[in-house]
C-alpha cells in the first residue's frame, strides 16, 4: 500500500501529486507512467533526489517530531515545514503562522510524509511562488 500525496486547494478538490511506496521510494502522478522522482532513508529520515549521477541529498525530517529541514551547503540545514501525526504539512512563515498546503494520507510514518514534501509538494508550491514574484 502506498501513502498519496495531496496538495491543498482551496475551495477545490485537491489534486493527487503522486504517492511514496512502503519502501520509501517517490513516484511522480503523470499521464502514462509514473516517474521515479527520489527516495527516502527510512531510518534516518534524509530525503535524495534521483537524478543522472550521483542522487541529491534534497534534507531531512526529524523522526521524533515532523520538523522537516532543507540542506544547504556550507550553512546550517534550514527549517522549511511541519508535518503533523494526520500527515498534514504546515509550511514555514517566519513571522506569520505556518501555512497549511496539504497532506499525505495514508502516513506510515515522518520519513514517508517528508519524501511526499520535498519530492513532491515543494517543487509546486516554489513554481507558484516564482509565478507570483514574476507578476
Amino acid at each position: 500500500m502506498e501513502s498519496r500525496a495531496y496538495l491543498h486547494r482551496p475551495l477545490a478538490p485537491d489534486p493527487q501529486l503522486g504517492y511514496v511506496e512502503l519502501d520509501g521510494k517517490v513516484y511522480e502522478t503523470r499521464f502514462g507512467p509514473d516517474k521515479y522522482v527520489g527516495w527516502v532513508e527510512l531510518s534516518s529520515g534524509k530525503v535524495y533526489s534521483s537524478r543522472l549521477g550521483p542522487d541529491e541529498y534534497l534534507g531531512h525530517v526529524n523522526l521524533g517530531n515532523g520538523n522537516l529541514y532543507r540542506h544547504r551547503p556550507a550553512a546550517p540545514d534550514e527549517y522549511i515545514a511541519d508535518i503533523d501525526r494526520d500527515g498534514n504539512f504546515f509550511l514555514h512563515l517566519p513571522l506569520a503562522p505556518d501555512k497549511y498546503v496539504g497532506n499525505v494520507t495514508p502516513m506510515p510514518g515522518y520519513a514517508h510524509a517528508a519524501a511526499a514534501f520535498m519530492l513532491l509538494l515543494l517543487p509546486v508550491l516554489e513554481e507558484e511562488a516564482g509565478k507570483k514574484a514574476e507578476q
